[in-house]
């Protein structure tokens, strides 16, 4: 059976391994955790994350003609793919000093090795266009990725693991960065609000 790309002309069977290898590798974020919970119990993985964030920064995008949708999208598939390999540090739990970044590219450069020159520039160039925060798309990205995280603590307001008072202060430098983000922000955070005031209460009539 012959195989085609985008163009109509065959993968050669090197090409193709290497992008299969790449997605039976890229799998591993279905099973990298993060610090939320769906509302069925189920501790949330990096590739639930990503999947969400994607469609948000979908929605909430549409017809804001200053943003190249294609890209956003692009950013929020790869804005976490280091992460398959090592996992996710909950952002509580970040410290300046542990070289984050530095071991995500290093990952991110294991997963893309399988990949064509050209692709594997491109992901390794999406994913420090989002760290670094330097054009619209990233921007939306990253406060996106700080929002979508907060609906997601959200919608289980009884889990004791999370520390509502914590995500008040949680990303607001680039939550801020956009007239849309400050606004779902600004919605997001009475609720949190409300749940940090009956986590509290909580603790205090312990």
């Amino acid at each position: 059976m012959i195989t085609y790309n985008h163009s109509g002309t065959p993968f050669t069977n090197e090409k193709l391994t290497g992008l299969l290898s790449f997605i039976q590798e890229a799998e591993r974020l279905k099973d990298q955790t993060r610090s939320g919970s769906t509302r069925g119990g189920r501790r949330e993985s990096v590739a639930d994350h990503s999947l969400r964030l994607a469609l948000l920064a979908t929605v909430v995008t549409q017809g804001d003609t200053s943003i190249d949708q294609l890209k956003l999208l692009k950013l929020c598939l790869v804005h976490d793919l280091g992460e398959a390999l090592r996992g996710d540090i909950p952002a509580i739990a970040q410290e300046a000093s542990d070289d984050r970044d530095a071991r995500e590219r290093q990952d991110l450069e294991t997963l893309c090795a399988p990949l064509p020159v050209e692709l594997r520039n491109e992901i390794l160039d999406l994913w420090q266009e989002y760290s670094d925060g330097s054009t619209p798309e990233a921007v939306v990205a990253k406060g996106l990725d700080k929002i979508e995280t907060m609906l997601q603590h959200n919608l289980t307001p009884e889990n004791p693991d999370i520390d509502f008072a914590f995500n008040l202060g949680y990303g607001t430098s680039q939550t801020s960065r956009h007239p849309v983000l400050a606004q779902i922000r600004e919605q997001v955070d009475r609720v949190t609000a409300k749940i940090a005031d009956t986590q509290k209460a909580k603790s205090n009539s312990c």
